[in-house]
């Protein structure tokens, strides 16, 4: 509208101008004329400027995500003692046949077994192996497969047969097992071999020694939690193959064990010794378990586990 205006007042000077020439106008006219065109150029030049669109307001954004043309090399895995393959390498030794600490005469044959239990959470195949760890291989190879498959919380017995060395003395032959990725592990907490000890005499009589323990409890009354106080009674049954001294002490969870007794058996026969632990209410609940240790003449080691559960 602006430009509109601008236009039509200097048509109009100009036309002014023509007819004052036209007319032979003096000084005057020229100077009413000049007066003019400065008023136009200077209302011209008091027009507001034409309106610009805003300058726009840069916002900063961030770098656009470029993939790499190449990716890292990660390092291998290590074990961090809780990955899924270490978990499977997990057991529990529960019992055992051929007493530690039997005599057996020079190349003698025998079985030993151990009954030892899947505790991991995977399923043991054949490809599973027991493998000679340390000691005296006693005629024994140096690994076996796994005689069946063991579910996660099964036991299987586990028996080699072995030859006792030819010369006389102690010997010991401890072995774990191996996963199918070659995972070597052992029984319990720290992972121990399972082992057996033997002594080789030639001897016409041979010394005696114990050949066999066995270990259980019983609960009075069997079932229930009265009265006040549940009576739970160890038995160790004690074989031996003739005369023989031994020291030993019961052991418990609470840390409450007996004093070391050494006693005489004057024949081939089975001994038993008991120890009782009672209960009451408040103290159920949670896995227990008694020890009976053989400190003399040879350090052996019995346990037995129970359970205490009053609603």
């Amino acid at each position: 509208m602006f430009r509109n205006k601008k236009y039509l007042t200097f048509t109009l000077i100009v036309i002014t101008t023509l007819i004052l020439s036209a007319c032979g106008a003096g000084d005057t006219q020229d100077a009413l004329i000049q007066t003019a065109v400065a008023e136009t150029v200077a209302a011209q030049s008091t027009e507001p400027p034409a309106t610009q669109p805003p300058a726009e307001t840069l916002i900063p954004t961030q770098t656009p995500f470029q993939m790499p043309t190449s990716l890292p090399t990660l390092p291998s895995p290590v074990n961090t003692g809780n990955s899924a393959r270490f978990e499977c390498a997990k057991a529990s030794l529960q019992d055992e046949t051929v007493i530690d600490g039997i005599i057996l005469k020079p190349g003698e044959q025998f079985t030993k077994t151990w009954y030892i239990q899947n505790t991991s959470p995977c399923t043991w195949d054949t490809n599973y192996k027991i493998i000679f760890w340390d000691g005296n291989m006693m005629g024994g190879g140096y690994y076996y497969n796994l005689p069946q498959v063991v579910a996660p919380g099964a036991t299987i017995p586990i028996s080699l047969v072995l030859t006792a060395p030819t010369a006389d003395g102690s010997y010991r032959s401890e072995w774990k097992l191996q996963t199918s990725d070659n995972i070597n592990f052992g029984v319990g907490l720290y992972n121990a071999s399972f082992y057996t000890d033997i002594s080789v005499s030639s001897a016409e009589k041979p010394a005696f020694g114990i050949t066999s323990v066995n270990l259980y409890v019983t609960r009075e009354p069997k079932t229930g939690c009265q009265p006040a106080n549940m009576v739970f009674t160890a038995y160790a049954e004690v074989s031996t193959s003739g005369p023989h001294e031994f020291t030993y002490y019961w052991g418990q969870k609470d840390g409450n064990n007996s004093s070391p007794k050494t006693v005489f058996i004057n024949s081939s026969t089975t001994t038993t010794y008991t120890r009782v632990w009672q209960f009451g209410r408040a103290a159920s609940q949670g896995n227990k378990w008694f020890t009976f240790v053989i400190t003399e003449p040879v350090y052996r080691e019995y346990k037995v586990d129970f359970v205490f559960e009053c609603p």
